[in-house]
């Protein structure tokens, strides 16, 4: 079961990232649109969806099961995909493929769902192979849409899409109907998260959403002019070379998922934070040095402390709250993630227009060192407060 939804996550962040590189040729070619300022609003536009739909198709969760939903948001997306691939309307376009994005976005109901189907021990090893079929998923579909455009049309690309969500809806369908799954919850893990809310800092979720929001920002900052960035201090003019360094971290992320594999990893969401955030600020620093051996040693120490770190709030994340509300609790803080990278895309441009491509590395670094202040005194001492509150009673 956990495997088939596994798949199906794959398959949904394939879909997702087809066209992500590709807009502006995409633009161009359909509706004659070259001003990069409306790649980057239609960009905005497509974060907002996202940070709306998650929620809402959450709160619908809590009434329908999360399968059903699948089937008939899928379904719709895949129809409205194959509208975005017959318009010729720029004004209609947008209109179409928002409300697509819209309902595509309840295939992120599949994350909270399956760790609400298995065991708290597997969550972190769950979460960390999770965020690798992320990972791979961004890559696949980068090179799907990149073949697409090159041999055939970038429009083409929308009935690919509509294929995943259709592939998505009969996933959905079979599961429902072979009786393969069971949602209820045993008496043990709702024990175990009763026990987790008392030792809970007060408004939880908003706290760590706030702080995953500034590693979101931090984390996003540096990634739109790392290509440039790389050229300009390697000489190197290949997008083939810099594609490779600047995929670094997911290659990296793959390595660390299998020494975690290898290891026992503990289900204490509060351990390793610390100690990761502080490699990657290291590693945010190293790639901001202009020598192409130190850049490339700073993506792989900023990959593996990036990968553990997002894996890590997760898991705090999960750990403390209770399967009846993953959906909730994560569509919650998921929004401040994606609010972060929303205030990360409109900044970058303006940060390196004013003070060069190595500024982002050091705003980021500035912002990995207060989301290690701010998850100290949040999480670290509160935790000690309640533990020693505790032994007392």
């Amino acid at each position: 079961m956990k495997k088939f939804l596994i798949i199906m996550t794959l398959v949904a962040v394939i879909s997702d990232y087809l066209l992500h590189p590709f807009y502006p040729q995409f633009f161009q070619a359909r509706f004659g649109v070259t001003d990069p300022k409306w790649v980057g609003y239609y960009f905005g536009a497509i974060c907002l969806m996202v940070m709306i739909s998650f929620p809402f198709w959450a709160y619908v969760s809590k009434k329908i099961t999360e399968l059903k939903i699948l089937v008939y948001t899928q379904c719709i997306a895949g129809i409205l995909a194959m509208f975005c691939y017959w318009t010729n309307s720029y004004i209609n376009f947008w209109i179409i493929s928002l409300v697509m994005i819209l309902f595509k976005g309840s295939y992120l109901l599949v994350y909270p769902y399956i760790l609400k189907i298995i065991t708290k021990k597997e969550h972190p090893g769950t979460i960390g192979l999770l965020s690798v079929v992320v990972h791979l998923g961004g890559i696949l579909g980068a090179v799907i849409g990149g073949l697409t455009v090159d041999f055939i049309d970038a429009s083409y690309i929308f009935l690919i899409m509509a294929i995943g969500d259709f592939i998505q809806m009969g996933m959905s369908i079979y599961l429902l109907r072979s009786d393969m799954y069971d949602t209820s919850i045993s008496l043990e893990a709702q024990s175990t998260a009763q026990t987790d809310k008392k030792m809970m800092p007060k408004g939880f979720i908003l706290k760590i959403g706030l702080i995953t929001m500034i590693l979101y920002f931090s984390d996003f900052l540096i990634r739109p002019f790392f290509s440039s960035y790389w050229e300009s201090i390697s000489g190197y003019d290949s997008m083939w070379i810099s594609g490779i360094i600047y995929a670094i971290p997911g290659f990296v992320a793959l390595i660390a998922l299998w020494v975690n594999s290898k290891r026992k990893v503990s289900n204490n969401g509060f351990q390793g934070i610390i100690s990761v955030l502080l490699f990657g600020a290291i590693g945010l620093l190293l790639q901001g040095i202009p020598f192409e051996a130190i850049v490339v040693l700073g993506r792989i120490i900023y990959g593996y402390a990036i990968f553990q770190g997002v894996v890590k709030f997760d898991v705090l994340l999960f750990e403390m709250s209770t399967p009846e509300s993953y959906a909730v609790d994560y569509s919650k803080v998921h929004f401040f993630q994606n609010l972060g990278v929303l205030i990360s895309s409109f900044s970058v441009g303006l940060l390196v227009d004013n003070h060069g491509l190595h500024i982002p590395f050091m705003v980021a670094f500035v912002g990995f060192i207060i989301t290690l202040v701010l998850y100290y005194f949040v999480f670290k001492v509160a935790v000690k407060t309640a533990s020693k509150t505790l032994a007392k009673t």
